[in-house]
Parts: structure tokens; C-alpha cells; sequence
């Protein structure tokens, strides 16, 4: 994993990071089995249906997990110090999830030098599918 950004060489406004992940019906069995949420509505297509549903769905927590996975690819886990999800829409197997984000604040709390920042996941049509905030630590090159 890059080390993370210095401080001193973020601006308002820089990129956070960007990356796309496919949703398919095997990433839905599998962060099942990671999470313990085994809710069939997830899973199995025909319980899915019968809930009203034309198929089974990305578990909320998954998205959240694929822009959680932006930003500490980004700024390191050990610097992140609160990140906060809300959820906006499903997502479907077949679709393509894109995360972003940006930089929307830079201050020093605590004798911390920290950045705050805007994420976005994001579907293949463009609607959001969740949007976050989060603050994290960085190291300074001074």
C-alpha cells in the first residue's frame, strides 16, 4: 500500500481516490460469509422475488465497504479517524460501482495535522448509491 499523502501537499478540492468494483452475485455469497449477514434476501433469488424485489441486492454494508477501501487506500488505516456512510440506493448484481472522493477540509486539531473529505459510491447509471464523510490524521513532510 503507497504511503499516505503529506499534509502540506493537499489542497481543497484534490481527488481522494477513485475506483471502480463489479457487484456480481458471487461478491453478494461472499460478504455474507464474511459478515455473518446471511439474509436471504441478499442470496437467494427466489425469496428475494417474493418480497417484492426483482432480484436479489448488494448488502448495504458492502458499498459502504467498497468506499471505506477508497479512503484508506488513500490516506492508511492507522490515520483514519472517523468515517460516516449514508445510504441512498440499492445496488444490483450486474452493476458497476465507482467510488470518488475529494478533499473539503485541511486543519491541525489536537496536534494533528487532518483533512477532511467527501466520498461517493456511485452506479453505472450515475446515481449514488452512498455518500460519505470522513476525517483522518497525516503525516507532514515539515
Amino acid at each position: 500500500m503507497p504511503a499516505a499523502p503529506a499534509f502540506d501537499g493537499l489542497t481543497v478540492g484534490d481527488i481522494v481516490a477513485e475506483a471502480s468494483f463489479p457487484l456480481t452475485r458471487d461478491s453478494l455469497v461472499r460478504y455474507a460469509g464474511a459478515s455473518g449477514d446471511f439474509n436471504p434476501i441478499h442470496t437467494d433469488e427466489e425469496f428475494a422475488r417474493a418480497a417484492g424485489n426483482p432480484s436479489v441486492f448488494g448488502h448495504g454494508m458492502l458499498t459502504a465497504a467498497f468506499v471505506g477501501k477508497c479512503v484508506t487506500d488513500y490516506v492508511g488505516p492507522e490515520n483514519l479517524r472517523r468515517f460516516k456512510v449514508r445510504f441512498a440506493t440499492r445496488v444490483w448484481p450486474g452493476d458497476s460501482i465507482t467510488c470518488k472522493g475529494k478533499v473539503t477540509k485541511k486543519y491541525e486539531l489536537d496536534g494533528e495535522k487532518r483533512i477532511d473529505g467527501e466520498v461517493l459510491a456511485l452506479n453505472q447509471k450515475g446515481e449514488v448509491a452512498v455518500s460519505g464523510t470522513f476525517s483522518a490524521a497525516l503525516p507532514s513532510r515539515n
